[in-house]
């Protein structure tokens, strides 16, 4: 079980993460939510739980909880800009469904 980042994605993280001064890289969660049923949270860790699956991608670690892990495995993290927009995009295997903003999913 693994999920992933790109060096783009690295990158924007490792910004951030400068920025704020501290931490270890960035905890990729699933809750429930939205239209489909499931949203990405995200959030700096400064140390993972005893419990966390840390992923190491470009230098900057992924900790993902043992319950999200089940429906992000095998997921790739991105960052893209799109004209004034810029943001995180999820390449996940698991998804069956997004909703038409692209904020939720389910499996």
């Amino acid at each position: 079980m693994a999920i992933t980042m790109t060096e783009k994605a690295a990158d924007h993280v490792r910004q951030q993460l400068d920025q704020r001064g501290k931490g270890v890289g960035i905890r990729v969660g699933v809750k429930t939510t939205g239209c489909s049923g499931m949203a990405y949270v995200l959030e700096f860790v400064d140390e993972a739980d005893s419990d966390d699956s840390v992923f190491q991608n470009h230098g900057i670690q992924l900790v993902v909880d043992p319950k999200s892990l089940v429906y992000i495995d095998g997921t790739e993290m991105d960052f893209v800009k799109e004209g004034l927009n810029e943001g995180f995009e999820f390449k996940n295997p698991n998804t069956a469904g997004e909703c038409g903003c692209g904020e939720s999913f389910t499996v």
